[in-house]
Parts: C-alpha cells; structure tokens; sequence
C-alpha cells in the first residue's frame, strides 16, 4: 500500500480509503447496501490487512447507524485507523438540525463521537456548502473542536470552486484552521472537478478525497454499449449520482477501459482507480463495496500502475470539454500558464 501526504498537513493516508455508505441500510441508504456489523467487520478486517489506514462515514449515513457500525468494527484497533466523518446533512426534524452553523457542528461532532465509540475524530469534513450560515461562524466552530481535541483535521467536501477559496481566505484572515482536503465527485466519467477543484488543491496544498470513483458502479465492465444491464442495475437514464449526461460517450470510456483491462488481465474497475490514482492532487480514493470479492478487486489497484500510453488513452477518451474561460487560456495564455492551470490545460498546450 502506498501513502501519500494529505495536502500540507503532517498525516499520511493511504491511497485507497474504505467508504462506509454500504453500512447499515437503514432508509434510503438500503438502496447502496446493507452491511451488517458481521460483514462490515470482516470488510475493515481485509482492508486493514491490505495496508488500509483510513475508513470514512458520515453521520446521515444510515441515520447514523453507519458510524455506530464502524465504531464497533474498530473495537480494539481504533488506534490503527484514522476515522473521517462528515456533518452537515440533516440529521433530525427540527430547525436546527442541519447546516453548518456553530450550533449544530459541536452538536452533530458530539453525536459522532458517542457513536463512533471514539474521543476524536482524526478528519472531520463539512459534507456540503451552507450558504446562509457565515464562515467566520463554522469555521470558528470547527477551531474550537480541534483545540478541544475532539477533532485532529478539518476538509470540505462538495464545495464549489468559489466556496473553498472563500473558506481557506477566511480561515487566513481569521486565524482559524484551515481545510487540509477536500472530499470530491471524481471519476473517469465524471471529470467536471478537473475545472476549477483540482488546480485549486494543487495551488492550496489541499488533499484529494475522491468518492464514487468507480462511477456509483459504471465504471467496472459490467455495463456495455448494446448489452442488457446487468440484473437489478439501474438503467443509464435511472442515474442521477453520477448524472449520466452522454451514454455514448459512457460507453466509449468503458470500451477502452474493458480493452485495456483484458491486455493487463485485471478487472475494469481497477484499471479505472488506477488511472485516477495518477490524476494531480489525488491523495485517496473511497472506495465501498457490498462484498468481499468487490473489495478484495479494488484494493489490487493500490499496487496497479499504468503505463503513459495507457494513461493517455483514458484521458483522451474522458477529457472534459473545455469551457470558457478554459478555451480562452488554452488558446492566448499558454505562455504563462503555472502547474496549478497545467492540470487541466497542460494536453492542450502541447498539442
């Protein structure tokens, strides 16, 4: 297993991180899975053995039930495992109950704690933007929480590019501690984060967290142009996390990456974390799976690395179209364009 800095904090991750979202299945979480504490503890138990040091949750996973999961998974080892959650989603019926305001953060952090069997949480993320509450007001919270020692390190997850400038210039001018990562949709499907979100982790030392890398599953091979989906899969025009926009180009990423994945004689999916494991910025991938065979097939591509050739087919086939002001860059600025641009322009620049 490889580890890698997560952006400039001290704290080393490792490449593939185990997501929880399958735990529990209570409500509408059936629908991803539903992980007993049995099958959950033996999924933490090969992802430990295989090198696996962080597991990520969320307190409106399962209602909750996900991180009671995964604290009773980690009895006597908790110490082995960097835990990361998030907060933010409504996790009750009154007026408070969601958000990231200072009232709500200490509440749902201390929830989270309480279920999680734990005295802190090593990564505690702000599941979504709130835009009514000021910055100055959870980001004070989230300080107050590390220097309580109930948190180690505080990220984002699913802000815009304009929201995470916005939250690490406030924790600048405020003295407060600052987002160390950012939790993202990114996938060979989904490369929409490419814009604006990973330049800015390159030029603001923030780690990459991607979830649903695999593309909430249409990534792996099993879905092919022309053929039946597979038995209980959603149709394409079902999907809506990830949105499948172009079914056709869909199945022109996954054709070169079942071609790809038949020469090296490894499955689909892995391929796809591979390639996404080279990607700028990229410090781990969560990764969950309903079974161990899915699980024991993703953590192969910690170890998979993909030649240039490889690399460069996948991006091709993936790349994102380029939008204004991209286009622009692109075609007037390429002499003065720095590594954070690169990660997006650098193949049209050559070119």
């Amino acid at each position: 297993m490889e580890y890698r800095q997560l952006g400039g904090s001290g704290l080393r991750v490792s490449v593939l991180a185990l997501g929880t979202m399958t735990f529990g299945g209570r409500g509408v979480f059936a629908k991803v899975g539903n992980t007993d504490l049995p099958d959950a503890t033996r999924l933490v138990d090969l992802a430990l053995d295989a090198g696996v040091n962080l597991v990520d949750t969320a307190d409106s996973y399962s209602g909750g039930l996900s991180e009671e999961i995964v604290g009773q998974a980690l009895k006597g080892r908790r110490d082995r495992v960097l835990v990361a959650t998030k907060a933010r989603m409504p996790t009750g019926g009154g007026p408070n109950d969601a958000g990231l305001s200072r009232h709500h953060l200490v509440r749902a952090c201390e929830a989270s704690l309480r279920r999680l069997d734990t005295d802190h949480i090593d990564l505690y993320q702000m599941h979504a933007w709130d835009g009514l509450t000021p910055l100055e007001e959870t980001l004070s919270a989230l300080d107050d929480l590390v220097r309580a020692g109930k948190v180690r390190y505080v990220g984002c997850s699913n802000f815009s590019g304009w929201h995470l400038m916005k939250a690490l210039a406030t924790a600048e001018r405020t003295g407060a501690t600052r987002f160390v990562s950012q939790q993202i949709h990114y996938s060979l499907q989904a490369r929409e984060a490419e814009y604006e979100l990973v330049p800015a982790a390159v030029d603001q030392r923030l780690g990459v967290l991607a979830w649903s890398p695999l593309a909430g599953g249409l990534l792996t091979g099993k879905y092919r142009r022309g053929a039946e989906d597979p038995e209980g899969a959603r149709h394409l025009n079902d999907w809506n996390e990830p949105p499948v926009r172009d079914a056709d180009r869909l199945h022109d990423i996954v054709d070169v990456l079942v071609e790809l994945a038949q020469a090296r004689g490894v499955p689909a999916a892995r391929v796809a974390l591979a390639w996404l494991l080279s990607r700028p910025a990229v410090t781990s991938l969560v990764i969950g799976a309903r079974s161990e065979a899915q699980l024991v097939a993703n953590l192969g591509a910690a170890d998979l690395a993909l030649s240039e050739a490889e690399r460069a087919r996948l991006d091709a086939v993936s790349a994102p179209p380029l939008l204004y002001p991209y286009w622009h860059q692109a075609k007037i600025a390429a002499d003065r364009l720095g590594p954070a641009d690169l990660t997006l322009l650098g193949r049209y620049v050559r070119r």
